[in-house]
């Protein structure tokens, strides 16, 4: 991973248009290909970034990423103020735990928990910034859904990312976002709606076969 501390301005030029005045931010570029530039600020999120595959050309002064599409993230360097290079080796990722990996199994073989018309397209569906737990079809439209055990903010913000990325691609946009887990804090619901992702709390022991040893009343 190389990282670099610079004054430098932004001009993204493709399908949109976006320009960053000249300020000091930080430029990472991970093994990947991968090029973000972020602010002191937003938690995780850049403020403008090119996702591979891309390529990096760098002049003096200038850096022009370019994707296969022929759009550019151009980043003009008026200074650069540290920049230093790291092997963070091959990561293991996220390891869900027992329950929360026979979880998303299950759904993967039960697709129609979510509606009628679900199908599955493919379990640990790669993205740049890892995998999206199941990509769906709902008839024609694509659905990436998001399984934890409990679901928290983080569990959001993580199908956020993904969502973003997702969208880019022109076979898979527009693609929508599912929510899954046993139980969904109120927070993450509330910011799960506000981003237009549906939550959908799952019953582990019904995916199972298992009938609940309780009483009801009728």
């Amino acid at each position: 991973m190389r990282l670099v501390i610079a004054r430098c301005s932004v001009d993204y030029v493709g399908r949109l248009s976006a320009h960053l005045p000249p300020a000091t931010r930080l430029l990472m570029v991970k093994a990947d290909g991968s090029v973000s530039i972020h602010a002191d600020d937003r938690a995780y999120k850049p403020l403008n970034w090119m996702s591979p595959p891309c390529r990096l050309e760098e002049t003096p002064g200038m850096w022009r990423v370019v994707n296969k599409a022929g759009e550019e993230l151009r980043i003009t360097l008026e200074e650069i103020l540290q920049e230093m290079s790291y092997d963070l080796g091959v990561d293991p990722g996220l390891r869900k735990d027992g329950v929360e990996a026979h979880l998303q199994e299950l759904l993967a073989a039960n697709p129609t928990t979510f509606g009628d018309d679900f199908t599955l397209v493919r379990r640990e569906f790669m993205t740049a910034i890892g995998p999206v737990d199941l990509l769906c079809r709902d008839g024609g439209a694509s659905v990436a859904v998001e399984v934890k055990r409990r679901g928290e903010i983080d569990g959001v913000e993580q199908l956020t990312r993904y969502l973003e990325l997702l969208n880019r691609d022109p076979l898979l946009a527009p693609v929508t976002g599912i929510f899954a887990a046993q139980e969904i804090k109120p927070q993450a619901r509330v910011l799960a709606e506000d981003r237009g992702i549906r939550c959908v709390v799952v019953d582990y022991d019904k995916l199972r076969g298992i009938e609940r040893d309780e009483l009801t009343l009728f």
